[in-house]
């Protein structure tokens, strides 16, 4: 005689419209007094049975089953949604940029619970051939998040993303630095022009772009305290920066560095230029004191300014597609280097926290020290 079995032990039945076999459990019930019930589907009874005590074992585990659906798709969607909350504007931008452009498409129709570590370390792999190490690594820290952001909500079990190591990409774009001819070329094309200010600024103090687009009027000081002793020449005091909470990259960054004479006088007819232009504008100009703004006094953006450096880069022999802003600081170490400037005065002038590194950034531009060592000797013991 077959067994009655016990209350709670569930039930196993044939599903004519699903053409499945459902196994189906009863827990109890919840706090608003709904019964709780866990199922199990599979072509086969066994198959049923086996599913209904993987979905037990997750429910003792503490694991709220995601739905059948869940996609890797859904969790990267719910962290950005929820997860990058607090977050700087622009980090949350390339995070979602790179998570539709690269994560979605590639592994978005992937159940959660069915991604594997072979799955990431071949779309990885893929993305190797086309991208550089620094953006697979921002690649896997998004889909990373977005896993972790899921495992902590219940919807998977482990984070098999975390068990991925990042392949080597593709070389990146070396950096480049202005000789200088060419620096001389891009400061004579600058002239008259809306940036013009801004890159000698940016070539002859080495500051960083995101430096400059926060620097404000009462940061510079373009008449210093000659008679002061010792006396104290023209100024810019680099403090701030647009990076989140407006802090500079390291405390090193903060910095105050004496002005050119070329600067000061760029300066200068940059101000008168500015108060015309609020004068012009016939409306309220933002009064945010920024040194570099746009026509009405608004923050510039790095896309304003990387477009007006090719504007400028057009009248010279340069091709603008080859070069960025930030390549004003890359040229800035280059021709002090050029010059004969201590590489520890270098990286104090560019605000790196070591002259580790100044050399490791900026290796290419940095004149071999040690031969300074042969030459000196050679002239001591000249015979």
């Amino acid at each position: 005689m077959t067994k009655r079995r016990s209350r709670g032990d569930g039930g196993l039945h044939w599903d004519e419209r699903r053409q499945r076999w459902i196994a189906t459990a009863s827990l109890g019930h919840g706090p608003d007094g709904k019964r709780i019930t866990k199922r199990g589907s599979g072509k086969t009874k066994t198959e049923a049975k086996a599913k209904l005590k993987e979905v037990l074992r997750d429910y003792e585990d503490g694991l709220a089953i995601a739905p059948a659906d869940y996609t890797v798709a859904h969790a990267v969607n719910d962290w950005l949604a929820y997860g990058l909350n607090g977050r700087d504007k622009g980090t949350v931008d390339t995070c979602t940029i790179l998570s539709r452009t690269h994560v979605i498409p590639a592994l978005g129709a992937r159940k959660l619970r069915d991604l594997s570590a072979e799955d990431v370390d071949r779309w990885l792999a893929e993305k190797a051939k086309t991208h550089s190490t620094s953006t697979l690594q921002r690649l896997h820290s998004c889909l990373n998040r977005a896993v972790k952001h899921a495992m902590a909500r219940d919807k998977v079990r482990r984070n098999v993303v975390e068990l991925c190591k990042v392949p080597q990409g593709r070389e990146g774009r070396p950096s480049k630095a202005l000789t200088l001819v060419a620096a001389d070329e891009v400061l004579k094309a600058a002239e008259g022009k809306q940036l013009h200010a801004y890159i000698v600024v940016s070539l002859l103090t080495g500051a960083r772009t995101e430096e400059l687009r926060a620097l404000t009027w009462n940061h510079v000081d373009l008449e210093g305290q000659p008679n002061a002793v010792p006396a104290t020449p023209p100024y810019v005091a680099v403090w701030r920066s647009v990076r989140s909470g407006g802090d500079t990259k390291t405390r090193k960054s903060r910095r105050t560095l004496a002005l050119p004479k070329r600067c000061v006088d760029v300066l200068r007819a940059h101000q008168q230029t500015q108060q015309r232009e609020q004068e012009k504008a016939g409306q309220p100009w933002d009064a945010n004191g920024l040194v570099f703004a746009s026509a009405v006094g608004t923050p510039l953006d790095s896309a304003n300014v990387r477009r007006a450096f090719r504007r400028v880069l057009k009248h010279t022999s340069l091709n603008p597609d080859e070069w960025t802003p930030r390549e004003l600081r890359h040229s800035f170490v280059s021709l002090l280097s050029d010059s004969g400037v201590p590489l520890e005065e270098i990286s104090r002038l560019v605000g790196h926290s070591s002259t580790a590194v100044t050399e490791l950034v900026y290796r290419k531009q940095i004149r071999p020290v040690l031969q300074g060592g042969a030459v000196a000797m050679d002239r001591i013991f000249e015979t």
